[in-house]
């Protein structure tokens, strides 16, 4: 179940990197890989959910990590900009995200 969620967060991830490369899709070359990557993203998630992970838990997951990885990764690949305060909300983030997943253990 982690596994197949792990999947769909680097595959969105990637989808989502090459919406960035597609340059508002005047680079068409990078359409493709962002369909078939979002497609196959949701079918993971899709999975993920099937296997009974709660979707609470499980978008959340999804959405902060994709957040962060994109961030870190857009910085590096596009010289996008990541200021501390941009750091500190992905820490607030991941401190949520890990509030849903122990709470939902807790009780």
């Amino acid at each position: 179940m982690w596994l197949t969620l792990a999947g769909a967060i680097l595959v969105e991830v990637c989808a989502t990197l090459s919406l960035r490369a597609s340059d508002g899709f005047r680079k068409k070359v990078w359409i493709a890989p962002m369909m078939v990557g979002y497609l196959i993203s949701f079918t993971l998630l899709s999975v993920t959910l099937s296997l009974g992970m709660p979707v609470g838990v499980a978008y959340g997951v999804w959405s902060a990590a994709g957040v962060a990885l994109i961030a870190v990764i857009a910085r590096a690949l596009f010289s996008e900009p990541l200021t501390p305060l941009m750091v500190a909300g992905i820490g607030l983030i991941i401190a949520g995200v890990l509030t849903i997943e122990l709470s939902g253990s807790v009780g």
